[in-house]
């Protein structure tokens, strides 16, 4: 981003003139003696087969003050974790790879469903929280950042720009969050969910709400479904992240809970971001965006819920006329700014996936009331530990034993 306006309620790091790569890398590398990164990578085995990881593996090899890497893999036989081993044996820093489908990690993944103290769903949310396990297991970091493995446009500047804040001690920062632009390889203003749901959601709620601490915070991040973040393990270790599709929102709302607003920033990474694609979806919310809109509103309104706020059919038949009449004056807006770059905007197929996430608020708040002991979060690592004391060293001897076959 061009500007340095600072608004909103936590602190925003722009790239600005001046901005060298290089020197950031140098610093990083005084600052991991005191202070170890990690950094987590939730991958499905397709994606190893698919275009963007080999690059972020190129990328990641010259990333050298990164002191461990850590691969939670998903949906891979005892063939395809061979093959894994072997794709991810040239990156010269420590590595070690979650065979979340494999025998050891299975049973103990089956121990902790039978107490109710791990998700019993495969998704990225599991997959993500027993990386964070694993990390904790190992004690040897001091901050920890995740992406995703589908960036299509990958550089090493985003480890980079989302380690710095966390590391640097003349810094006080616990939670950094990544953003970016968003233009696809047609030339068209991709991330529908965060322009054309998230952004006027949060508008409408404030608008019928009033001002409230949370939706601020909500409000202040320019990305706020960017899979790209980094914190300090002292913050990983009381994190209780949602199982769905809800991650990213209850990532900043579990940020929001556990830390101040003044320690938590957010980072431009990129020049322009894209990756895998998704379609709509169908209406019963099995899978596209549609199904990543429910949940998103889902995890909201029971964030809401727990800052007191009552919701009713009334309230949510309210927010999805607001939200329309938003959505479409955004779209308006993003329109225009196409216009000026050279880009362009679908009006009609937008205009549908305005209305198929109106539709969505509705369903969610439906949802939300029937369903009033719903647990949405998966127990932070602080509760298993206690319920599980030698949980620890059973998870590093699975994964030791995993990676040494």
């Amino acid at each position: 981003m061009s500007d340095f306006k600072q608004n909103g309620a936590i602190t925003t790091l722009h790239k600005l003139p001046g901005y060298n790569l290089e020197h950031i890398e140098n610093q990083l590398r005084k600052f991991s003696k005191r202070h170890p990164m990690t950094l987590i990578l939730p991958s499905l085995f397709s994606e190893l087969e698919g275009p963007a990881l080999a690059g972020i593996l190129k990328e990641l090899s010259q990333a050298d003050y990164i002191n461990e890497i850590v691969i939670g893999l998903d949906q891979a036989d005892a063939e395809q974790f061979e093959f894994a081993k072997s794709f991810f044996s040239d990156l010269p820093q420590k590595k070690s790879i979650l065979w979340n489908d494999g025998p050891r990690l299975r049973e103990i993944a089956g121990e902790l469903e039978a107490r109710g103290l791990a998700p019993d769903q495969p998704g990225k949310g599991r997959n993500v929280w027993y990386c964070i396990g694993y990390i904790l297991a190992a004690n040897n970091s001091k901050a920890v950042a995740l992406h995703d493995c589908d960036i299509l446009t990958y550089t090493r500047d985003i480890p980079a720009r989302l380690f710095y804040p966390i590391v640097n001690p003349a810094l006080d920062f616990e939670f950094c969050k990544g953003y970016y632009t968003r233009v696809n390889s047609k030339g068209q203003l991709s991330g529908r969910v965060t322009r054309l749901f998230v952004q006027p959601l949060i508008t409408s709620l404030k608008k019928i709400l009033g001002h409230t601490d949370y939706l601020e915070f909500m409000d202040a991040f320019r990305y706020p479904l960017s899979g790209e973040f980094s914190l300090s393990t002292d913050l990983l270790a009381a994190m209780r992240i949602p199982s769905d599709w809800g991650l990213e929102v209850g990532i900043l709302s579990e940020a929001y809970r556990n830390t101040t607003t003044r320690r938590v920033c957010q980072v431009d990474i990129a020049d322009n971001y894209d990756h895998k694609h998704q379609e709509m979806g169908k209406g019963d919310y099995t899978d596209g965006l549609s199904r990543m809109a429910h949940e998103i509103a889902k995890a909201m309104f029971r964030k809401l819920g727990t800052e007191g706020t009552i919701m009713n059919q009334a309230f949510f038949r309210a927010l999805k006329a607001v939200y329309l009449r938003e959505a479409l004056d955004m779209l308006e807006r993003y329109d225009a700014d196409a216009h000026i770059n050279g880009l362009t905007v679908d009006i009609h197929s937008e205009e549908r996936a305005v209305e198929g996430f109106a539709n969505s608020i509705l369903d969610a708040g439906d949802t939300y009331m029937e369903s009033p002991r719903e647990t949405p979060f998966i127990p932070n690592w602080m509760r298993v530990l206690s319920a599980e004391p030698d949980l620890s060293e059973r998870i590093l001897q699975a994964v030791e034993l995993d990676n040494a076959d």
